[in-house]
């Protein structure tokens, strides 16, 4: 399978701050692969060095084949990007933005079939002739994302995309951005709801202080760092004694007791029969990606403030 990005080594320092140690990653074409960690991780340090907006103390980065420094023309012709900021021209409507942006890469008319998906696609069509200034947020966002799609792509680059967006919005994104996918692009997705990266992405990279601390498929990572956990309602009985080691949180009479393996189960229920506590409701719940995060990278406060461009 062509690879699509790969970061060899990549270091970045700014000043005394090591952003970024030696990043190691190789995303194939077509993969729907997931970038996450807390604030300060250097997640937008090394998009923006993927975008060319800075470059790296050492290593090599590069996107469809094209170095981000030697080659940098090409590889900016086979990325698109969508930024957190909602930055805008004010003096177009939402079609002339995409027509411009199209020709910034050397697409002129021939490119307006794409555009029309494009605002088809995001729920923008009603919109094409109305300037950005008078878009509503949510509205602005969907053009931003449109705005890094004109010139199309093959490799998209989505920065916490839905980030104080309505649901609506965030379903119809994802709707269109796996259509994408399924047609060959490949897609780099960071975001701090992590229930839209379990869902969407084959493979995830979670990074803490400038490294990745783990890389696998969402399933692996499951599998592998995340234990059960068993909510217990036991109404006026307290927990016994045995359990407390196991136990995560409780309060009225509900308890989170945290299961490494399912034989940890058993002895729970064992322990609660020889105290004669009786169950009034029981739920294995199995863990997702939030676990797996907090395990490996703990909160965002144990990070330095991320430095971006």
């Amino acid at each position: 399978m062509k690879t699509a990005i790969q970061f060899n080594q990549i270091h970045k320092h700014f000043g005394s701050l090591h952003a970024l140690k030696g990043i190691d990653l190789t995303i194939p074409q077509g993969e729907f692969f997931g970038l996450l960690g807390p604030n300060g991780a250097g997640k937008s340090t090394l998009i923006n060095i993927l975008a060319g907006l800075l470059k790296p103390t050492s290593g090599t980065a590069s996107v469809m084949g094209h170095d981000v420094v030697v080659d940098y023309q090409a590889a900016r012709m086979a990325l698109g990007v969508v930024p957190q900021e909602l930055v805008f021209d004010p003096f177009f409507n939402v079609r002339e933005m995409l027509r411009f942006q199209a020709g910034y890469f050397g697409r002129g008319q021939e490119n307006d079939a794409w555009v029309d998906e494009i605002l088809e696609g995001l729920g923008l069509t009603d919109k094409a002739h109305t300037n950005m200034r008078k878009l509503s947020g949510g509205m602005k966002r969907r053009a931003l994302i449109a705005q890094a799609l004109a010139h199309k792509p093959p490799v998209i680059v989505l920065d916490e995309p839905t980030a104080g967006v309505d649901v609506e919005l965030r379903q119809m994104l994802w709707e269109f951005i796996k259509k994408l996918n399924r047609e060959g692009h490949t897609i780099i997705l960071t975001t701090h709801y992590l229930e839209e990266a379990e869902t969407l992405c084959s493979r995830v990279a979670m990074m803490k202080q400038g490294q990745v601390v783990a890389l696998d498929s969402t399933a692996n990572l499951l599998n592998k760092f995340a234990g059960k956990n068993l909510r217990l309602v036991l109404g006026n009985s307290p927990l016994p004694a045995s359990l407390l080691p196991m136990q995560k949180s409780g309060e009225n009479g509900v308890y989170m007791l945290a299961l490494d393996e399912l034989s940890q189960m058993e002895f729970a229920l064992g322990e609660l029969r020889k105290s004669n506590v009786s169950i009034e409701d029981m739920q294995l719940i199995e863990p997702d990606l939030e676990d797996v995060f907090l395990s490996l990278v703990g909160s965002a406060s144990d990070g330095a403030k991320e430095v971006c461009a």
